[in-house]
């Protein structure tokens, strides 16, 4: 089997959707250079020989589970984007908890190799994954119509999706837990949506209030 083939193939398979969650666990924890097969195939409750028939190296089970993950944050983050019964801001916040939030505070202390394995081993997948993730966000923000509250000073939509990103890359590594970067993502995405805030009060004030119940006129008598 290549790792080309076991990367691409849908995870359709409940058995090896078993294994590339637990090998997600022990990844994290450990690390891509400590971690074993041994291990993974313990944490899946399956045998060595039965983990070695759906993947035939740890490279390819690494690579296969980082991609596995991200098509699943990746989904996740779409459904929140496109959940009507949420303001803008509480969307925006929840696809970026869906995408970067899950990673804080999740990494053992020795997986501090994840991010060279990554690249190295699935780089490419990863930002093909990034590049969709960022164009829903983009996508969101044009269908809201906050994009066009920008446009006087020249901001494209991909501007203000790409700023967002980099805010939650920031917290990615600043904050120390993910309540931590849910709250500072919250505050980003506040002030990003503030132009709504401000169109939505400005249209209450000019409302006209409605009349209270003893305050109608009363018609003349005689009239119908």
């Amino acid at each position: 089997m290549s790792d080309a083939s076991s990367a691409d193939r849908p995870a359709d398979d409940l058995r090896r959707r078993k294994m590339m969650d637990a090998a997600l666990t022990v990844f994290l924890r450990f690390g891509f250079r400590k971690t074993s097969m041994d291990e993974v195939a313990r944490a899946a409750n399956v045998s060595r020989q039965g983990l070695y028939l759906h993947f035939a190296t740890k490279e390819e089970l690494f690579r296969a589970s980082v991609a596995y993950f991200f098509d699943a944050a990746l989904a996740a983050a779409e459904a929140a984007l496109a959940d009507a019964g949420r303001s803008l801001e509480e969307r925006l916040v929840a696809a970026f908890d869906m995408w970067i939030g899950r990673f804080v505070g999740a990494l053992g202390s020795d997986a501090a190799d994840l991010a060279a394995a990554t690249r190295e081993l699935a780089g490419p997948a990863v930002a093909e994954r990034e590049g969709q993730f960022v164009e829903a966000v983009e996508e969101a923000l044009r269908a809201s119509g906050l994009v066009a509250a920008y446009a006087p000073a020249d901001v494209t939509g991909r501007q203000l999706a790409d700023t967002l990103y980099a805010s939650a890359r920031g917290l990615k590594y600043g904050a120390a837990t993910r309540e931590a970067f849910v709250e500072g993502m919250s505050i980003a995405a506040r002030v990003m949506c503030l132009p709504q805030r401000e169109a939505r009060e400005k249209r209450a004030k000019q409302r006209p209030s409605p009349r209270p119940e003893g305050d109608r006129p009363r018609r003349p008598r005689g009239t119908t």
